[in-house]
């Protein structure tokens, strides 16, 4: 099998049986990317030189029988917000000066380095990672593979970019408002947002606990085995939790059937594109027809758009303020927010977040009745590249389209994208599930459930 097609699970069984080596794997993946990357600009930096020589070692410990982790020399893409030492983080600013020191790694990449995983280069991201798309004054426009006329969404669209054009099994991106979910969806792959501080985070967010990190990858089995990797403690996160007492390596594929599920079409706001409300009800009753107990309702929350575009702004402001030269190099969509941020007061960004809290215990009170809740992941399919917005509708802001997204992100609870269909056009579609607050083994369960019953 081509190595750019197989999963992380399906590369270390081929590992040790000595069927494929890491090498091979890398070189199989950089030659993917000089032959696709062009036309989608998912990569913004590519070392060639470096992964090998990762992968070199990783072939040697394979060769003596000691493999170093559980993803030991499979490919692996890091968002362009991750420090990673060696190479500039530059998170798609102008503003970021690439000539210093880059010593340090981010929890992420750490934990991906000492599993051995192998380092294929740093995916694009908007300025920032600050909106639904993924383009910057630094580094363009990156596209859709299904259809490189459209968007890959954001703010991990290089990831999900890179993932889904075989440009690597399996990526890790930032979600502060659905940055791992929303071009999972577009681009047909998996994501999943777990709890805040499951996985450690480094430098801290300036958007605080809206902002998690996650695996985006091909299958739930593959997010699985990056959740056991990525989810210990580190000191330099404060919020970070202990670690797991179990493995999700050995909890994703549990049985789920007879759960309590609750299915909302539409949140009780959100306006969805009919054919995507019909691919998200046609898999919700195939789950319901394989075992699960689902129940129409809705969590009864109003969109908290006001609140969250305050808590992002706020944060935006207070990051691009300490960046000189930030004002003439911004993406200019940033720069109002930025100036939205400036204008908000104490007050306001508390009254923000008293809404956040609200939220939450709101979830916490529908999760007494219902285990899981079921969403689109996206109202919407991929459009046309290079707006921040669909063109031709009556959105102004990125939220106002993402509206399944990030009123998770202020709850703090787990989520993930699965992909269950295509339009007509041949655009994918992902659905959402979402659980209380520490149960990422049981979003991954319900997850690998829909995935099997998708016959993916």
């Amino acid at each position: 099998m081509n190595p750019t097609e197989m999963t992380a699970v399906e590369l270390v069984a081929a590992y040790g049986g000595g069927e494929l080596s890491p090498v091979e794997a890398a070189e199989a993946v950089l030659d993917r990317i000089d032959e696709v990357d062009g036309g989608l600009n998912a990569f913004c930096l590519v070392d060639r030189e470096t992964t090998l020589e990762m992968a070199r070692a990783s072939e040697e410990r394979w060769r003596a029988g000691h493999p170093q982790g559980l993803l030991d020399g499979v490919p692996i893409s890091i968002k362009d917000i991750f420090l990673t030492k060696g190479w500039p983080t530059l998170r798609g600013s102008r503003a970021v000066d690439p000539d210093q020191p880059w010593d340090e790694d981010a929890p992420v990449t750490a934990r991906l380095r000492a599993d051995g995983m192998v380092f294929v280069g740093k995916t694009t991201t908007p300025e920032l990672a600050w909106k639904a798309v993924t383009d910057s004054p630094l580094t363009g426009i990156t596209r859709n593979p299904v259809d490189p006329s459209t968007t890959a969404g954001g703010s991990s669209g290089g990831a999900a970019a890179a993932v889904a054009s075989g440009m690597g099994p399996v990526a890790v991106g930032t979600d502060g408002g659905g940055s791992v979910r929303i071009p999972a969806s577009f681009c047909g792959i998996v994501a999943l947002k777990p709890t805040h501080g499951r996985i450690p985070m480094y430098p801290a967010s300036p958007f605080g606990p809206l902002a998690h990190a996650g695996p985006m990858t091909r299958t739930v089995e593959d997010a699985a085995l990056l959740m056991d990797i990525l989810s210990l403690p580190d000191p330099r996160d404060p919020t970070s939790q202990a670690p797991p007492q179990l493995t999700y390596r050995g909890e994703f594929n549990r049985e789920v059937t007879g759960l309590h599920v609750a299915y909302s079409r539409d949140l009780g706001y959100v306006r969805v594109d009919p054919e995507v409300a019909r691919i998200c009800d046609d898999a919700v009753a195939k789950v319901a027809a394989a075992g699960l107990d689902v129940t129409n309702a809705d969590p009864g929350f109003e969109d908290p758009y006001e609140s969250f575009q305050l808590l992002w702004a706020a944060g935006a402001a207070k990051l691009l303020g300490g960046m000189p030269g930030a004002r003439e190099t911004v993406d200019p969509g940033l720069g109002r927010m930025w100036d939205q941020g400036d204008r908000a007061t104490a007050v306001e960004f508390l009254k923000a977040q008293a809404v956040s809290a609200a939220l939450g215990i709101r979830m916490g009170q529908f999760h007494e009745e219902h285990n899981l809740l079921i969403t689109p992941t996206m109202p919407i399919v991929a459009f046309e590249a290079g707006h921040d917005v669909p063109p031709g509708g009556d959105y102004e802001t990125w939220p106002q389209w993402t509206q399944f997204s990030y009123p998770f992100n202020m709850t703090q609870q787990p989520a993930i994208s699965i992909p269950v269909g295509t339009t007509a056009a041949g655009l994918p579609v992902g659905l959402q599930i979402v659980g209380p607050r520490h149960s990422d083994d049981l979003v991954l369960a319900a997850g690998r459930f829909v995935e099997w019953v998708m016959g993916r």
